[in-house]
């Protein structure tokens, strides 16, 4: 079973900062690229970041600068940095992480539950 847990949302006042945290467990073959998406009540998903097993990244144009990725191999996990936060970046944030499967020959991609970010005064 292979298994996708976020954490570190929460409420939090324009200009603050959170950082997530998604762990990947599980019968693990391999990993790929892991990443952030986010969705606000309304919306559709959208792309956060994400960031490949070399540790190159790609962001959504309006959130370089204010928002990080990062990834750490030896934990199957990846963080989202996330700073000077505004009201509309209030969104259940969802890490997405690409699995590869031995048995399949290719990778797969799972979701987890997501972690509600709400910034408010």
């Amino acid at each position: 079973q292979v298994q996708v847990v976020e954490s570190g949302g929460g409420l939090v006042q324009p200009g603050g900062s959170l950082r997530l945290s998604c762990a990947a467990s599980g019968i693990i073959d391999g990993i790929g690229t892991m990443g952030w998406y986010r969705q606000a009540p309304g919306k559709e998903r959208e792309l956060v970041a994400v960031i490949d097993s070399s540790g190159n990244t790609n962001y959504k144009d309006s959130l370089k600068g204010r928002f990080t990725i990062s990834r750490d191999n030896a934990k199957n996990t990846v963080y989202l940095q996330t700073n000077s936060l505004k009201p509309e970046d209030t969104a259940v944030y969802y890490c997405n992480v690409w699995y590869w499967k031995n048995s399949k020959n290719r990778f797969e991609p799972y979701w987890g539950q997501g972690t509600q970010v709400t910034v408010s005064s």
